[in-house]
This record gives C-alpha cells, sequence and structure tokens, in this order.
C-alpha cells in the first residue's frame, strides 16, 4: 500500500502495477496474488486511507460538545493529518474523484463516517448552508481546508495562524 501511494501521488491513478509492485519489492505478478486486479487495490488503497482518516478523527471526538467545537476537530483532525501525510491525501483525492472506487467501496466507507457524517448534516441545515443541496457544507470545509494547506504550504510560519482563522471564516458561513 505504501508503494502505491507513493507511485500514483508521483504518476497518478496510471502508476504502472510494475511500478507499484516493484516499489513493494514484489515481481508484478505477485501482486495479483494479493489483488485481482489494478482497480481492486485502488478500491482497498481508497478504503485504507478514508479508514485512517476516520479512525484519526473520531479519536478523542469531542461528542458531547456543541457543534463549533465537533466542527473544529474534524476541521483541525484533517488537516493534521493531510499535512502529517500529504502523498495520502492526493491519493485520497484522487481517488474520490475516480469512477474506479465502487460504489460499495464508497459504501462501505460511508458506514464508517459516524460522527462525522452526523456533524457535517447538522452543519448543512444551519446558516449560509441551509438552503444549499445536502453535502455543500462538507464540500465547502473540504475546498477551504484545501486553501488553508495550499497557503500554509507557501507560508508555513503562519500555518497554525491559517489554520485557526480559516476556521473562524468557514463557521461565520455557517453559523
Amino acid at each position: 500500500m505504501q508503494s502505491a501511494v507513493r507511485e500514483i501521488a508521483e504518476a497518478g491513478l496510471g502508476a504502472s502495477t510494475a511500478k507499484i509492485a516493484g516499489g513493494a519489492g514484489l515481481a508484478e505478478g505477485t501482486m495479483f496474488t494479493y489483488f485481482s486486479s489494478k482497480d481492486d487495490l485502488l478500491n482497498v488503497l481508497y478504503t485504507e486511507l478514508k479508514t485512517e482518516i476516520y479512525q484519526r478523527i473520531h479519536a478523542e471526538f469531542p461528542l458531547k460538545s456543541d457543534l463549533r467545537d465537533r466542527a473544529r476537530h474534524i476541521w483541525n483532525e484533517y488537516l493534521r493529518w493531510a499535512m502529517d501525510k500529504p502523498e495520502e491525501r492526493k491519493v485520497s483525492v484522487l481517488l474520490n474523484l475516480s469512477a474506479i472506487v465502487t460504489a460499495d467501496t464508497r459504501a462501505e466507507v460511508d458506514s464508517q463516517r459516524g460522527a462525522v457524517a452526523q456533524t457535517m448534516s447538522e452543519l448543512g441545515k444551519q446558516g449560509s448552508f441551509r438552503n444549499l443541496p445536502p453535502g455543500f457544507a462538507s464540500s465547502a470545509m473540504s475546498a477551504m481546508q484545501g486553501a488553508v494547506m495550499e497557503m500554509a504550504a507557501k507560508k508555513p510560519r503562519q500555518k497554525a495562524i491559517l489554520v485557526e482563522q480559516a476556521f473562524d471564516a468557514f463557521w461565520q458561513m455557517a453559523k
């Protein structure tokens, strides 16, 4: 899986199975002992990456806190993961946008969202999001997190303040 992340982060979803297998110290044919196809590998990788993200966010999730604190927790934990693991984030985004990931795989991953899904659903019913389609609040948060990561890469000394100020801007839309 680590080899797949490295190769896909570098070459995109068109990364060859030979390079992925080689990066893992395997012959290409050996990789297909574990995965029936490249699509199977990519679906398993998508599940693993999303599971890692949700486990991180759910660890110490402030279930009894108000909506703002729960949203901030999701904001902060996702950004920590994404900034700690930029290759994994890039691959997760590519896979999320890809038709290769099956509806069954997406459903399996969605079942792990738990407190994240509940919090984002609540956010979607208030403030500027209230009259927008379901899922818009999640998309807006994701887009703003992407902007934070882009700006933090350009201004690393301002990363902490960017994370805080951008959340405050997001919250202004949500309240």
